[in-house]
């Protein structure tokens, strides 16, 4: 927000949110189990339902679920003007709904996105439907339970919410629910942007498809707020060879020449590069941490890192090291044309998480000098097209850390890099910054969102 804005317009973000993750009416440390549910929640667990039980994948697309979220909120009260289904394909819609504010200030945009990725029933467990609403021993099962139908339904039950109760806000509350997040650009927040921007044109971005609470072995350890993201491009390393007679086995191989260039990529690590977002998480979390892990924390985060704590931080967690650094790593492999033939190619696919600040000629030519061998030739698949990390705005920041605190005392609350992406990279890159903040907390060990049984603790969703 800037700093000229009427002080009712900064409160306002607060009063949104705390609606947002308190419209259930529950503390943090409630157990749903142990009461009845609440008109509200009942409301959100049959959204819940009705949008697992709508099978979203590529195949099918998503306009069914935005039929379904559009006609739930024109019976709330929501006109034509503030509620609409837009999308350039008919099998997939996206739906935007929009509370009317008082205008001291540029609207807030909520994103989350109707579509899933592809599920089996056969590689569920027994008694589990990817595309049946499931509650059992205290979880919901189903996909899109975590990524991200959850979410939608929770925006969709407080859209009603509002509305019912005739909440007029500062400003505008924008709800955008999208199509083809899963499946790349050209639909969803991407097309929004580029044909119907006026839409969802907002101040920022509430992004609840990243970021959020965290909990392992049963207890909750931290809540991110993604205020940047990774960029993600591919490579192709190739090696071509005229080949010839099994029989008569030459040193040099297609297959040995790529298999050389991939353990030299294997064994390198691009240079750490702390930025704002990535800096304070490690300065915050090691707050929380305790003995050598949180000392290591502190020490890289100041002027001259330590590379003996880079290291260990880098090698304690998967995580932390993929939002130190730019991470390319090997996906898919491709050689030979016959079983007793010497192989005339070989290839490999090669997927990079890039860092903000990190070009894409950068990453190719450091590809480059890792293989060290001309015979391997890479080729750039698609273009990387990153986007700035969003300000740690105080009002916005203030704003969740004062509801995290209050529904989830001594949670610490850290901006992160994500080393994946969203939607919001497109928004970012459209000079709206996005804070992913969502409402619930899911597991992270193990990380169920888009793998088998799919779930989401009941207790979390009430909250």
């Amino acid at each position: 927000m800037k700093k000229s804005e009427p002080s009712s317009a900064k409160s306002t973000l607060v009063v949104i949110i705390a609606v947002i993750a308190l419209a259930t009416g529950m503390s943090g440390t409630a157990s749903a189990q142990n009461r009845a549910l609440t008109d509200q929640q009942s409301l959100a667990r049959d959204i819940f339902r009705e949008l697992i039980e709508i099978d979203t994948t590529i195949r099918n697309g998503s306009t069914k679920a935005a039929e379904a979220v559009a006609a739930r909120l024109k019976a709330a009260g929501f006109t034509e003007e503030d509620l609409q289904i837009v999308g350039p394909k008919p099998e997939k819609m996206n739906v935007v709904a929009r509370i009317r504010g008082k205008g001291l200030a540029g609207p807030i945009l909520f994103i989350a996105h109707l579509d899933v990725v592809e599920a089996l029933k056969k590689d569920w467990s027994d008694g589990l439907d990817p595309f049946k609403f499931t509650e059992k021993d205290g979880f919901f099962y189903g996909r899109g339970t975590v990524d991200i139908k959850q979410e939608a339904a929770g925006l969709v039950a407080n859209l009603i919410r509002l509305k019912k109760e005739g909440f007029v806000p500062d400003r505008d509350i924008i709800v955008a629910l999208t199509a083809d997040e899963e499946g790349g650009p050209d639909n969803g927040v991407d097309w929004l942007l580029k044909n119907r921007r006026e839409l969802i044109e907002a101040d920022f971005c509430i992004n609840t498809d990243a970021g959020g609470g965290q909990t392992e072995n049963g207890k909750r350890i931290r809540y991110n707020v993604q205020t940047s993201e990774k960029a993600s491009v591919h490579f192709e390393f190739e090696v071509t060879n005229p080949g010839g007679h099994s029989s008569q086995p030459v040193k040099d191989n297609a297959i040995y020449h790529l298999s050389r260039g991939l353990s030299m990529l294997a064994d390198f690590d691009f240079p750490v590069k702390l930025n704002d977002t990535t800096r304070e998480f490690f300065t915050r979390l090691s707050r929380f941490e305790k003995g050598q892990i949180a000392k290591d924390m502190a020490a890289m985060t100041g002027p001259s890192p330590d590379p003996a704590a880079v290291k260990r931080v880098a090698e304690a967690s998967p995580f932390y090291n993929s939002i130190m650094r730019t991470t390319c790593v090997a996906t898919m492999l491709n050689a030979g044309h016959a079983g007793n033939a010497l192989p005339q190619f070989a290839s490999a696919h090669v997927n990079c998480r890039v860092l903000p600040e990190d070009s894409q000629e950068y990453v190719l030519n450091t590809l480059r000098e890792v293989v060290a061998d001309p015979q391997i030739t890479i080729k750039v698949i698609g273009d990387l097209k990153p986007s700035p990390p969003s300000p740690l705005t105080p009002e916005v920041m203030g704003a969740i850390e004062k509801i995290a605190g209050e529904m989830w005392p001594g949670v610490p609350v850290l901006p992160v890099m994500d080393p994946w992406a969203t939607d919001g990279l497109y928004l970012r890159r459209e000079g709206i910054p996005v804070y992913a903040a969502p409402g619930m907390f899911f597991e992270i060990d193990p990380m169920r969102a888009h793998g088998k049984d799919e779930r989401i603790s009941t207790v979390a969703f009430y909250e």
